[in-house]
């Protein structure tokens, strides 16, 4: 490997916001270089001999794998706990773990309820923490879903996303995406299910622009992207949700109103039949799969970047 620069300060990886746009697309490159070593057998153990502790407050089958398999890859080592296996589940102060775990290991990734449970645990950390999801936002799964869309179609500044349903994390991070890389953002979902005015702030028309119709939404975009209706922690809402959304489930004569070469992702799990049909999700325009692998790869170049800063080849 060549010359690297020093990491640098401590830095933590909690939202989209935390990069900036310059060090998103670093780590987007990163990726792509490191899954072309990755599918031709080459080693990269740039992390070798580091540990890094997942600590999963909310279960995962993608974040565990991807980030486990992603570290092992590193040439590191991982380390598993979840709220029932730990003193998160006893009453400890989660700035109290913190203080412990961050003195025992080199990187900690966080999937949990709250953006302030993360937020309180970063501020108590000695190394980075990264957000494996919270309620609020779910950078690392953009992250992969902007290199997938790098790897089919290009840059995806001057580009036009259609998110069709429920303000949830990824939504609000398509928008934090959106604002830092120069794309539109089309959002479309139920009243009572739409961006927080709050949390949205006033945008201009070619960052956000939002729709009663999700047909009209559709309209143009150059990738149309969904989630399932409920996520986890709101399961009592589920009824009331499935009817609510009814008109949301992205199907032929949605990704028909988008560009021609328009591509479908999706962030699993999913349900045929809810948010998308059956016809879409498994159809050309589908890159679910790339989209679900390249959490692997991204989040590699991510951690690589927060523990070594920007490497050579």
């Amino acid at each position: 490997m060549s010359s690297a620069t020093s990491p640098g300060p401590l830095r933590h990886f909690l939202q989209l916001r935390d990069f900036s746009e310059d060090e998103i697309h670093y780590v987007i490159d990163r990726a792509r270089l490191i899954k072309d070593k990755f599918k031709r057998y080459l080693p990269h153990h740039t992390l070798h001999d580091r540990n890094l502790a997942m600590v999963f407050e909310k279960a995962s089958t993608r974040t565990r794998v991807s980030f486990e398999a992603g570290m092992y890859q590193l040439g590191g080592s991982v380390i598993y706990l979840t709220t029932e296996g730990s003193q998160l589940g006893r009453s400890e102060p989660i700035e109290d773990t913190a203080r412990v775990i961050s003195r025992m290991v080199d990187l900690v990734m966080i999937r949990t309820f709250e953006q302030t449970r993360i937020e309180r645990f970063a501020a108590h950390s000695r190394v980075p923490v990264i957000n494996g999801l919270t309620n609020e936002y779910h950078p690392c799964q953009i992250l992969a879903d902007i290199l997938t869309f790098v790897e089919h179609r290009g840059a995806i500044r001057g580009k036009t996303v259609a998110w069709i349903g429920d303000a949830n994390n990824m939504s609000y991070t398509w928008l934090q995406a959106a604002e830092m890389l120069g794309f539109t953002l089309h959002v479309s979902g139920p009243a009572g299910y739409r961006l927080d005015p709050l949390r949205v702030g006033q945008q201009p028309d070619n960052v956000l622009k939002e729709f009663d119709d999700p047909l009209e939404a559709c309209k143009g975009a150059h990738l149309v992207t969904t989630d399932v209706w409920t996520s986890m922690g709101y399961e009592s809402e589920n009824e009331a949700r499935r009817l609510a959304f009814a008109d949301w489930c992205v199907d032929a004569r949605m990704m028909a109103a988008a560009q021609p070469d328009a591509l479908f992702m999706h962030c699993l799990p999913a349900h045929r039949g809810e948010e998308v049909t059956g016809e879409v999700i498994d159809g050309p325009q589908s890159v679910v799969w790339d989209e679900a692998e390249n959490r692997l790869h991204v989040q590699k170049a991510l951690m690589e970047f927060l523990l070594l800063g920007r490497q050579g080849v």
